[in-house]
């Protein structure tokens, strides 16, 4: 099993007293608009995943990123660990955008002697 928890913030989370802040909170745009959602880490991550939820749905993951840059469709995910932030965007909304959005960071894990 791994020796890292995840963390599932919706806007403020402590993993193991790293805070994982999402920002907006909330967030509301017209179909056919573009946004972003960023996750705020204050310490260094290793991986960031990207989930999105609908009303009595399970989770679908978007995005599962190590540093760098992705692409699926009209989404795409940027990883910059040296800063400790991720960001979600969304291009051309469409109706079925709709959901909660929520990011998960992993933490390096330490070795102990």
């Amino acid at each position: 099993f791994p020796c890292c928890p995840l963390s599932l913030p919706s806007r403020h989370l402590s993993l193991d007293n790293m805070p994982v802040e999402q920002n907006p909170p909330a967030l509301s745009f017209q179909e056919g608009a573009g946004s972003s959602l960023t996750c705020n880490f204050s310490t260094t991550m290793t991986t960031v995943q990207w989930f999105r939820q609908n009303p009595g749905s399970s989770l679908l993951r978007l995005f599962f990123m190590t540093p760098g840059t992705k692409e699926n469709g009209r989404l795409k995910s940027t990883f910059n660990s040296k800063e400790r932030y991720s960001t979600l965007h969304i291009k051309d909304a469409h109706l079925e955008d709709s959901g909660t959005y929520l990011c998960a960071a992993e933490a390096q894990c330490s070795q102990q002697a």
